[in-house]
């Protein structure tokens, strides 16, 4: 159906809805059973079958399983019993894989709530009622309702608009937004470029707003006959995961060259080849990290899990990892550090602050009130304003003084809007008089309104501007911003003929000022305060006037004697390259625009910053982007702008980025740990078989128990590390800005000690094992006691990497989870030690008390070790 050719009420009809009552209940089950849901089909995903093949497809993964074929074929051909170690081995590799399917599916899941928990709301018309749904329950013939900023949810043809314009780039390239006309016909035929009626699925609203019918959902959208291109698109790799790829490949290649060496030393030692191909080629899969990129995927889902229930939604995995780094905040001031919930406290004219009952304050309130979009609702026999927290409190006023709004915009019919605009910083409506005149009203920032003014309003009287009235007006406006009021100027005309749209602004009439008070949230000073304990800046910026920026700064403790604040024009006069030098002087912004945010931001990050961004309006989008963590409003933000963040705030509340930062830095600190200790953990497995054969042993590990101890330690340990409680010191840790780096210098020489220290004692139980227990020409002791000290020492040290400091300290219990794992694999490792069928499939023999003794005094010595190197060396917050 060609909606754009016909008249909306015509299309209302055909799509059997009604624009005042919308669809009924019954109705919307009906078409959504005929539609489907308004979303487009996903691209088919890998069966569990094909996700377990892909785990086996490794290039280690395959030599070694053609590796136990191969001996299981000879073994057979020989008539003896070893090949029981290669069904062993296949089995244990069989579980690995499992293992990783499993991972990768958690890692999917989560990535599919973040797209849940990001999911777009939409205001629609149903039984005769206004309601808020998600986009995905729209149907054919739905009612919708858009402002500026809303993602338009479906195809829509336009029943009325407002000076509405739609960024159509997504669909059709072209990059200035669509003006919009409802009342438009059209030739069948007209291209998409040119369907001015019509809205389309995947575009969004820079400018205005409409009333629309849907008349295409999901695949039927023109967006939905693409959507085999759009969704080729795979998840990308975080900059973390991208590190640790190629830490993975370092790692892997320098595990293949020594398996290789320890290959060649066994043949010179004339070992058989093909258990020296097993046991190199088992080393090889135990030593390559190849399970870490799953499981830093899965600390960032519960990172991204535990930021969700602290109101912070990440909807871009990167964002978790650059959390914990941020060092500057740039923070909005209204609802973000202040409660935005407005309430006038004054009222004033061009000189004087009026009584609230007085005929000057009602007509300044009267004026403010009709340009203005917040609905008045009863309840309980009481009228409330709903909508912008500021309109909201002009309204309350005006209805406090036992007026109407409703009544109001009845008497001045509305015609037309030029809505609110963060660069003018005013709205301008205009209206029909009861007695067929033309009203102009304007409010806004009065310091911008002030030079469009001819003429104010003086106890009902007209007369003309001076630079002496303004002066005054400009007093009054400071006086009030000084004691932290946001100040709002009101302005109107009168004509006698409709004006143009370019005369609407001009010769003014000046009516008064009106002061609003929106405290501080009162989380927000300790917040800001933990910022600077954690070595990050926190920024205000705001579009009221510098005096009122000034003073709630200094209430929160942003601005101090130490600070500085500047406004929008001044910093169109600083070159990009002063205002780098300058920028870490200033921590309050006023007056600024959705471009000069970009441009702040850009300046700390030229300073080697990590700047996170909070923004709400469409055009803060850019600055959003621009910023390393950009954190859209959940209750007040545009979609455009949460579309365009990597964290949304649920209560826009500056407090929660802190938080949020807190948790950034525990998750990053956690992915670290699990690195630390599964490469160290990997390092000693290597340096356990290479000194036995380097000092022309036997080897002390075979390939079946090189593969237990990777499945055992690998697994459970790492993920409880993953999962470690938020350290108490972690926001006195001054931020090093290593975003994405997982290693300093420092870390990885303790991995790399730590590493030859878990290989040393695992090699000393074997020589202690062969030079007291065993015969000379067997090590069954030795190789059973090397097996258990390597295993057990490397689950002692988890607990080890859990902190900087003292297990004594942070509790031994305090990670419930990390317990859990230590039993479950200590326990493992014990039954195949001392159940007889597992002896013969491990090659293991029972310990006795001594000998259990030796290998508990080994596993238990990194823990001593470490223990004392932490009491004596490490500061309380120490920064690894």
């Amino acid at each position: 159906m060609r909606f754009y050719s016909l008249p909306a009420d015509k299309v209302v009809d055909i799509l059997k809805s009604n624009s005042r009552l919308g669809l009924s209940n019954t109705a919307v089950k009906d078409r959504i059973k005929k539609f489907g849901y308004n979303k487009l089909k996903e691209p088919k995903k890998k069966n569990l079958f094909l996700r377990f093949i892909d785990q086996l497809s490794d290039f280690m993964i395959l030599i070694l399983i053609i590796a136990a074929v191969v001996s299981f074929i000879i073994s057979k051909l020989e008539n003896n019993n070893d090949y029981i170690d290669s069904i062993i081995i296949i089995l244990i590799v069989i579980i690995n894989a499992c293992v990783g399917v499993v991972q990768e599916n958690k890692a999917e899941k989560a990535i599919e709530a973040l797209k849940k928990l990001s999911s777009y709301k939409t205001n629609v018309l149903r039984n005769g009622k206004e309601a808020v749904i998600d986009s995905e329950m729209l149907v054919p013939g739905d009612i919708v309702f858009l402002n500026t900023g809303d993602f338009v949810p479906a195809d829509a043809r336009i029943i009325s608009a407002n000076n509405l314009k739609v960024k159509e780039d997504a669909l059709t390239g072209e990059s200035v937004a669509a003006i919009k006309d409802a009342n438009v016909c059209l030739k069948e035929g007209t291209n998409i470029i040119d369907q001015k009626n019509m809205l389309f699925s995947g575009t969004f609203v820079t400018t205005g707003k409409c009333t629309c019918i849907v008349t295409a959902t999901g695949m039927n959208t023109q967006i939905g006959k693409i959507a085999n291109l759009i969704n080729k698109q795979d998840s990308p790799n975080t900059p973390l995961q991208k590190s640790l790829h190629k830490t993975g490949k370092l790692l892997g290649l320098s595990a293949i060259i020594i398996c290789i060496i320890i290959f060649a030393l066994g043949l010179l030692q004339n070992i058989d080849p093909l258990k020296m191909f097993m046991i190199s080629i088992s080393l090889a899969v135990a030593a390559i990290p190849e399970g870490l990129p799953a499981v830093v995927t899965i600390v960032l889902a519960l990172g991204v899990k535990r930021l969700a229930d602290n109101k912070a939604i990440i909807r871009k995995l990167p964002a978790v990892e650059t959390l914990g780094s941020a060092d500057v905040i740039c923070s909005d001031k209204t609802g973000t550090l202040t409660q935005n919930k407005m309430t006038v406290q004054i009222v004033s004219d061009f000189k004087d602050i009026l009584k609230p009952s007085s005929e000057s304050s009602e007509i300044i309130l009267s004026l403010a009130a009709l340009c203005n979009n917040a609905k008045t609702i009863r309840s309980n026999n009481k009228i409330y304003a709903l909508g912008d927290p500021t309109e909201e409190a002009i309204v309350n006023a005006y209805n406090s003084l036992g007026k109407d709004k409703k009544v109001l915009d009845d008497l001045f019919v509305r015609i037309d809007e030029i809505p609110f605009d963060s660069n003018k910083k005013f709205m301008t409506t205009l209206h029909k008089t009861p007695t067929g005149k033309y009203r102009i009203i304007s409010k806004g920032a009065a310091d911008i309104l002030i030079n469009k003014c001819t003429k104010f309003l003086n106890n009902g009287k007209i007369s003309d501007i001076t630079n002496f009235e303004r002066q005054l007006i400009r007093k009054q406006n400071e006086a009030m911003a000084s004691k932290a009021l946001r100040v709002i100027c009101v302005c109107y005309n009168d004509t006698n003929t409709l004006p143009s749209k370019d005369q609407l602004n001009k010769n003014l009439i000046f009516a008064g000022l009106i002061a609003m008070l929106d405290p501080p949230r009162k989380e927000a000073k300790q917040a800001v305060k933990d910022c600077q304990l954690a070595g990050i800046k926190p920024v205000m910026i705001t579009g009221d006037h510098i005096i009122t920026a000034k003073a709630i700064a200094k209430d929160l403790g942003i601005y101090t004697t130490d600070s500085k604040a500047i406004c929008g024009y001044e910093l169109d006069r600083i070159s990009p390259e002063n205002l780098k030098d300058k920028i870490n002087d200033y921590s309050v912004f006023a007056r600024v625009t959705p471009e000069h945010k970009v441009k702040i931001v850009k300046a700390f990050q030229q300073n080697n910053n990590v700047v996170a961004m909070t923004g709400d309006g469409v055009n803060d989008a850019p600055a959003l982007k621009a910023a390393d963590i950009g954190c859209a409003m959940g209750k007040n933000g545009t979609a455009v702008a949460k579309e365009a963040a990597d964290m949304i705030l649920t209560d826009d509340n500056f407090a929660t980025i802190v938080s949020a930062i807190k948790q950034g830095r525990t998750v990053f600190e956690n992915i670290r740990k699990t690195i630390h200790f599964l490469i160290s953990s990997n390092i000693g497995e290597i340096i356990t078989v290479l000194s036995a054969f380097l000092l022309n042993l036997p080897s002390p590990l075979l390939a079946i128990q090189l593969l237990w101890v990777n499945l055992v330690t690998d697994s459970l340990p790492a993920l409880a590390l993953g999962v470690e409680p938020v350290e108490k010191n972690i926001m006195l840790k001054k931020s090093k800005n290593e975003k994405g780096k997982l290693f300093t210098k420092k870390m990885a020489f303790e991995i790399a000690v730590e590493g030859f220290f878990i290989g040393t004692i695992s090699m000393l139980a074997f020589c202690i094992g062969r030079s007291y227990f065993d015969s000379f020409d067997n090590t069954d002791i030795a190789r059973t006691m090397a097996f258990c000290v390597l295993s057990l020492s490397q689950l002692i040290h988890a607990f080890n990497v859990r902190s900087d400091l003292s297990l004594f300290k942070i509790g031994f219990f305090s990670n419930p989870k990390m317990i859990f794992s230590f039993f479950v694999c200590l326990l493992l490792q014990i039954s195949v030690v001392c159940i007889p069928f597992l002896n013969s499939v491990f090659k293991t023999v029972p310990l006795n008390p001594v000998q259990w003794l030796i290998v508990a005094g080994l596993s238990l010595s990194p823990l001593v070790i470490i223990e004392i190197e932490k009491a004596l060396f490490k500061k309380p917050c120490h920064d690894s």
